[in-house]
């Protein structure tokens, strides 16, 4: 359960400068909005500086620009989102997982077992298993023949990790998750579908975290590879020998096709489509619902797709749309004929 911090200790653990009362019992966060006496809350965007003197706060993280805005408590901080994440896990109020393996586990031969580990009701460990110390595998959850699962990794319940994946230390896997199923490979023959069989395997980094019901296909051939520090939404598709660089970012239902790279430090926004067989350079982002055809050699933000609007007007420029084509080719045509008068 979550406990109840002076502001005192807060700024100590949040290395934070504290203006106004260190005595100051806080037990919750809560919005600017919605926060009352006991709650800490916190302020980095300014759009939602005109709540700031209204808030019942007990306390706000705030950034040195905005002590004068706000005559309460307050935890300054160059980062206030930054902080306001880390004061997160304080106020986490799930219960600590039991340590040890529920009786209706089942545990294959010569698997290898850490230390102080949790295995819910239900969990299946195929054989060889090799599950680090510290490891939390939430019930119903599925391990295949010979993965591995790094230190301190959290699996959620009813998450599925197939034969031959690595997860590394650190990660969080949540529910509904699949890592490893067959990666979308066939071959056509005179009208029927002959199935590929994907020999890979999928390796994860350490400090990764897959959202509920996102999928990671294994490789063909080689692995599929997502490297240190990712952070993937609910239901994303990540296909066969896909490789995501260090600290990429990835939303919801983002589908990236086979045998793509992506570069470090990327962020792909919400329902972006990847097609397979690219190359996208680090730093890139690419906003919603993009369509990506092309490599990315430059970093910046890329965009593709129509923004919305009355759908009378929208039916219009779609038309014009497709009439682009000829219209530059009459422009062409009219530049050629002026600069020969």
């Amino acid at each position: 359960m979550a406990r109840t911090y002076l502001l005192a200790e807060l700024a100590t653990m949040l290395d934070a400068e504290l203006i106004g009362d260190p005595s100051q019992e806080i037990s919750a966060l809560a919005t600017l909005q919605n926060a009352t006496a006991s709650d800490l809350t916190f302020i980095a965007n300014p759009a939602y500086k005109k709540y700031l003197a209204a808030t019942a706060a007990g306390a706000v993280l705030i950034h040195p620009d905005l002590i004068s805005e706000f005559a309460g408590n307050k935890l300054v901080v160059k980062k206030p989102y930054v902080a306001y994440a880390q004061a997160s896990q304080f106020f986490d109020d799930r219960l600590p997982p039991y340590v040890g393996i529920h009786p209706s586990a089942v545990i294959g031969a010569g698997c290898v077992l850490g230390t102080g580990i949790s295995i819910g009701a239900n969990v299946v460990l195929g054989e060889g298993v090799s599950v680090g110390d510290g490891v939390v595998i939430g019930p119903g959850s599925y391990i295949g023949d010979h993965s591995v699962v790094g230190k301190n990794t959290l699996l959620s319940a009813n998450v599925t990790v197939y034969h031959g994946v690595s997860l590394g230390s650190n990660c969080r896997i949540h529910s509904g998750a699949v890592i490893g199923a067959d990666g979308f490979g066939f071959a056509p023959d005179a009208g029927r579908w002959v199935k590929i069989f994907q020999l890979g395997g999928v390796i994860v980094g350490d400090n990764v975290e897959i959202g509920a019901c996102t999928c990671i296909d294994r490789g063909a051939l080689d692995n599929t590879y997502i490297a240190d520090d990712v952070i993937i939404d609910n239901q994303v598709q990540i296909a066969h020998n896909v490789n995501i660089g260090k600290g990429t970012a990835i939303a919801a239902q983002t589908g990236i096709a086979g045998s793509t790279s992506i570069g470090e430090y990327c962020t792909i926004a919400g329902a972006v489509g990847i097609v397979g067989h690219l190359t996208i350079t680090d730093k890139v982002h690419i906003t919603a619902m993009s369509l990506v055809t092309g490599s990315i050699t430059e970093s910046g933000s890329y965009s593709s797709g129509t923004a919305l609007g009355p759908t009378k007007e929208w039916r219009k420029n779609a038309a014009r749309f497709r009439q682009l084509d000829k219209l530059a080719t009459r422009l062409i045509k009219l530049d050629r004929s002026s600069g020969e008068d």
